[in-house]
């Protein structure tokens, strides 16, 4: 009797392909999809974008850029973008910021006047030259990572400043230099190399000071994390309620509903549009309540972003509602419907950014999730909220989601053909 229950169970399970790609199909794409993101040996979150601004110009300062340059873990900009009639330039302070502002990149570091002088054996007390990195702490990784290579390359781009420096603070807390050193080490000290002052204290901090300034939002709190999940868990589970909306279809196929529909004066195009129509409006209901809730428990600026925000959303919504029809048409039964809908929505959501931040993933990553309409819309949200760029620079998000909209559409209509010949 067991043995004729699990043959059974055996040929339900081979002739359904849906059971079959959830029980098998779905685990390979996410360990696959996560094992990509978390795999890369030498940087887990792929090349730090960033621009390094010199002011000091020192040998020293210069031994720093040219060390950050030769990192593995940074991709590093030194100049402005030549334009036409204009050449490119060494970045400044205001260049650096600008391009953190933007979104261009995550992290400006700024080598002030003095760096070169500046003692890497300071005591903790000691009034010491930092460097400042500018950030966009919406990406909160990025600003330590160079961090540490900062420190890193302050002890390897100058080793004999290093050594002499080490004489110094042998002399300070350790014992008398011998002639020669001493010698050396005055010579170095009267070049412009220094040790800073103390009061004798022992407990020395190894390394230069770093400072990280946040530019973005200095006096306000994180919003760019709440704005992230609200957007990307509101996308995913949006795509959900489109795609189980638009399984309406089906019912009222199984049902007979849907032939009077057809042959009603709406014909098949016009029930699509106002199945469409529905699902954008249920769309732009269910992100408004996902970001009422954020604002009211947890101080998303909602209001202070309303017509960036209603933009979005109602590309969004356009986006998801056609995905939802495509899905719906393309499906023959509901548990057909559902088993695709959920390995292409957590598969959608696990490389566009809705689960994992795409700013963590290597580059190629990142890249291959603009495959996927949840990371333009993730994109989108954040330029309104955290970037808070002018509505005209939404329009890269926007078209493309219109443009997905659109196709989706076109497709849904085209797979619905087979109602109409039956």
């Amino acid at each position: 009797m067991l043995g004729t229950l699990l043959r059974i169970s055996w040929i339900s399970m081979k002739r359904d392909r849906v059971v079959q790609a959830l029980t098998f199909l779905l685990p390979i794409i996410f360990f696959s999809i996560f094992a990509m993101v978390f795999s890369q040996q030498s940087n887990p979150t792929g090349k730090v974008r960033v621009a390094v601004v010199d002011e000091d110009q020192s040998d020293y300062s210069k031994a720093l850029v040219e060390a950050l340059a030769k990192e593995e873990g940074l991709r590093v900009t030194l100049m402005t973008e030549p334009a036409e009639g204009v050449e490119a330039r060494p970045l400044t302070r205001a260049d650096g910021e600008a391009l953190v502002r933007a979104g261009t990149l995550p992290v400006a570091v700024v080598l002030p006047k003095g760096i070169g002088g500046a003692s890497l054996f300071a005591p903790s007390d000691d009034a010491a030259v930092s460097v400042q990195l500018l950030a966009d702490v919406s990406d909160p990784v990025a600003p330590h990572v160079v961090g540490g290579l900062l420190q890193k390359v302050a002890f390897t781009a100058a080793p004999a400043t290093m050594a002499l420096e080490g004489m110094g603070m042998f002399e300070k807390y350790g014992g008398p230099m011998t002639p020669e050193q001493k010698k050396v080490f005055d010579d170095w000290q009267a070049s412009g190399g220094g040790l800073a002052g103390g009061d004798g204290q022992s407990d020395a901090e190894m390394g230069i000071p770093i400072e990280i300034v946040n530019v973005l939002k200095p006096d306000q709190g994180d919003t760019a994390t709440v704005s992230f999940y609200a957007a990307g868990i509101g996308v995913m589970f949006l795509l959900f309620s489109c795609v189980g909306a638009g399984g309406t279809l089906l019912e009222e196929e199984e049902a007979g509903t849907l032939d009077r529909l057809i042959g009603s004066r709406a014909g098949m195009t016009g029930v699509l549009m106002g199945k469409w129509v529905f699902l954008v409006l249920l769309g732009v209901a269910q992100l408004t309540i996902m970001f009422g809730w954020g604002a009211v428990m947890f101080g998303l600026p909602l209001l202070d972003h309303l017509p960036g925000f209603f933009i979005m959303t109602a590309a969004t919504a356009c986006a998801a509602a056609g995905f939802g029809l495509v899905l719906a048409t393309i499906s023959r039964t509901r548990a057909q419907l559902s088993g695709m809908s959920t390995i292409l929505i957590l598969s959608m959501s696990a490389v566009g950014g809705s689960m994992f931040p795409r700013f963590l993933m290597s580059d190629t990553m990142q890249q291959f999730g603009l495959v996927t309409f949840n990371a333009w819309a993730l994109d989108g949200y954040l330029k309104v909220f955290w970037y808070e760029a002018p509505l005209w620079q939404l329009w890269p998000q926007v078209s493309v989601l219109l443009t997905l909209a659109g196709v989706f559409l076109l497709a849904a209509r085209r797979f619905a053909r087979r109602w109409e010949s039956v």
